[in-house]
């Protein structure tokens, strides 16, 4: 048996780099005789991770190799899935997680950086045991900061030792009624009034992952999240996120006399389809932009045989969004992050919010973009 803790000091990859799949069990030091062999394998390479997601029902597009091979291009994250079933084994489950090493906010295992929900695709009570044993022996080890499971109905047990670390509010559509009962389902005055003002104004409407959509899509992102007082994302990660995905991204633009007023960004996985990034320019919400954009989503996906628009969490405390998606008809549900060891979320004091807020709305939108480059890559 090869311990863990041995090799990753041994051998510990540079950023950017794939380590491949480990042909024999990595074991804790401190095991109990009633734990199983934990395997890792490398989902970027290991083909049996794309067949287990491919037909698993919990697995969502955070578990794709499409979503991991963005996180690896674009942050240098090294992704890695742990399992009980042997390298000549049928997969039959596996836990995904990404071990982030940053000298900013420390070396963490974080499943999964940047996505809304990453359920363990584990079936048996006994084989994720022992997988989060594995994972909580190296961070005992020193080897790690902290882990994090961003599980979407996953409840730890008492034996986990895993801790709660912040609630969120997802919300889903389900498509599985007519289009026709969709629309009705949409609140009259927030959502129906807003497609039909659209439809009035002749609002242009393209859609694509094109450069020329992805600047558009990116000039109002920059606008968006200055108002919401908050570095952009990289350019980088979208276009890394196009390589991936492919035909599977679409940005959706909707312009008024020529000037791009709302923008969104859905990812599609099996009969899911995922809003993930959204962005518009406040002097022209009055003309419906963002309403036309979901409505075309929604046909769209109605119209591919998904059954669900995953419309994605929203902290609690944010009431506004949380509307917003309810006036569409989509229903909410709990979700928590777990962490070990213990951590607590600590939210900036009033007067702390105040400086941030007034610093970034000074801050030209080039350096936004460049703070933003640097910064997120730590923050996964």
């Amino acid at each position: 048996m090869v311990k863990i803790s041995q090799l990753d000091r041994a051998s510990a990859p540079l950023a950017g780099t794939l380590v491949p799949a480990r042909e024999q069990p990595v074991v804790p030091e401190h095991a109990t005789p009633a734990g199983l062999d934990v395997y890792e394998l490398n989902p970027l390479s290991d083909s049996r991770w794309d067949e287990l997601v491919q037909v698993h029902p919990r697995a969502s597009v955070f578990h794709s190799a499409n979503w991991l091979r963005a996180l690896h291009a674009v942050y240098g994250y090294e992704p890695v899935v742990l399992t009980t079933c042997a390298p000549s084994q049928h997969l039959t489950g596996g836990l995904v997680f990404c071990r982030i090493r940053s000298w900013l906010t420390g070396r963490r295992l974080v499943s999964l950086p940047f996505s809304d929900h990453c359920e363990p695709l584990i079936d048996r009570q006994d084989e994720l045991d022992s997988v989060l044993r594995q994972m909580k022996e190296q961070v005992k080890a020193g080897e790690w900061k902290y882990l994090e499971l961003r599980p979407l109905t996953y409840q730890p047990s008492y034996q986990a030792e895993l801790s709660r670390f912040k609630t969120y509010q997802l919300h889903s559509l389900d498509l599985r009624v007519s289009e026709a009962q969709l629309f009705r389902n949409c609140h009259k005055d927030c959502v129906q009034r807003k497609i039909r003002r659209a439809e009035r104004e002749n609002l242009t409407y393209e859609e694509g992952h094109s450069e020329s959509i992805l600047q558009k899509f990116y000039e109002l992102m920059v606008r968006t999240r200055k108002r919401q007082c908050l570095p952009p994302q990289p350019i980088g990660w979208f276009r890394g996120l196009i390589e991936a995905f492919g035909k599977d991204l679409k940005i959706r633009v909707a312009s008024k006399d020529g000037i791009a007023v709302a923008s969104i960004l859905t990812l599609s996985h099996n009969r899911s389809m995922v809003y993930k990034y959204g962005c518009s320019d406040p002097e022209f919400n009055r003309f419906g932009g963002t309403a036309l954009l979901f409505w075309r989503t929604i046909q769209e996906a109605k119209d591919s045989g998904c059954e669900e628009l995953d419309m994605g969490r929203s902290d609690i405390e944010n009431s506004g969004l949380i509307a917003f998606k309810e006036h569409w008809g989509a229903v909410g549900k709990s979700m928590s992050y777990w962490t070990y060891p213990p951590r607590q979320a600590v939210p900036l004091s009033k007067w702390r919010k105040d400086l941030v807020n007034r610093v970034v709305s000074a801050v030209p939108d080039l350096a936004l973009k460049a703070v933003g480059t640097v910064l997120y890559k730590h923050v996964g």
